[in-house]
């Protein structure tokens, strides 16, 4: 079995393939990123039975934590399939920090944080606002310390999806971007690599700042969202806070009454940057 080994921010992955195609892609990818030694997680890309390793090659995601029933991908999405496994090591297995399916970027030690639903434009958010002078921490997970309730960076592939593929390589055409995998069950997706500084500076956290809700594809609106709505969406935005208990409590709650909330709709991303930069400068 081939390997690879990468760091994301304080998580440490092992990955090993049956094939040498889909780490070939993530070595080119994650080239930049540090080589741990040791790891908190192993992840496994397998055949889905001995034929399938060479006709219509089928991947089934495996690892240290796994889905039963979680869908094979075909092998022309590997790198797709490593990118599940290891978020999927993430949402079931840590439990150092609070985590929230979310995105988020710095700038001058105070964090800006974005959840919502798949679709919601917080990758692409992100992404947009990390070419115009923010810090990309991260469009997967927001990692909370539960002492400090710093915001901790975990700076991953950056994963575009369908119209957000043109629109970033409309802004960043000399971007570092995968190969593109289509038909996947998300559509279209691509990968990007973070800016350098995200990966220079992933060990660096910040205190959170602001904390939105964005919704695309509708007339741009901001919204005031009050504390009770806030901690119940993120309960369901977080993978482990029933897992941390008393700590995932605290830790979430320290969250909610410090750090204000806006949910804004937008139609265009220089609509959203626009309402990101006036909010950041009246609330954060």
């Amino acid at each position: 079995m081939h390997e690879f080994r990468v760091q994301v921010g304080p998580a440490a992955f092992r990955i090993g393939s049956a094939w040498r195609e889909p780490l070939a892609q993530m070595a080119e990818l994650y080239r930049d990123y540090p080589q741990p030694e040791f790891t908190d997680f192993s992840v496994r890309l397998e055949p889905t039975g001995w034929l399938r390793r060479w006709l219509r090659p089928s991947v089934a995601i495996c690892g240290d934590y796994m889905l039963p029933d979680a869908a094979p991908l075909p092998l022309a999405q590997g790198l797709l399939a490593a990118e599940m496994a290891m978020n999927l090591q993430m949402a079931l297995g840590w439990r150092r920090h609070l985590l929230l399916h979310a995105s988020a970027v710095e700038r001058d030690g105070r964090v800006l944080v974005m959840t919502g639903q798949s679709g919601s434009g917080k990758s692409t958010l992100s992404a947009l606002l990390g070419s115009r002078g923010w810090r990309f921490m991260g469009d997967e997970f927001v990692l909370l310390d539960p002492v400090s309730g710093d915001a901790v960076p975990f700076p991953r592939l950056i994963s575009l999806k369908n119209s957000a593929i043109a629109a970033m390589q409309a802004v960043k055409p000399d971007g570092h971007f995968g190969p593109l995998l289509a038909g996947t069950p998300k559509g279209d997706i691509r990968h990007l690599v973070p800016p350098g500084d995200a990966i220079a500076r992933m060990g660096q956290g910040g205190a959170p700042a602001l904390l939105l809700f964005p919704r695309f594809g509708y007339p741009g609106e901001v919204r005031e969202v009050a504390p009770g709505e806030t901690f119940m969406r993120l309960t369901q935005a977080s993978t482990n806070y029933v897992a941390l208990g008393e700590a995932g409590f605290t830790t979430l709650t320290r969250f909610v009454r410090s750090v204000p909330s806006r949910a804004i709709d937008y139609q265009s991303g220089e609509e959203a940057v626009a309402l990101v930069e006036q909010m950041w400068e009246r609330l954060a």
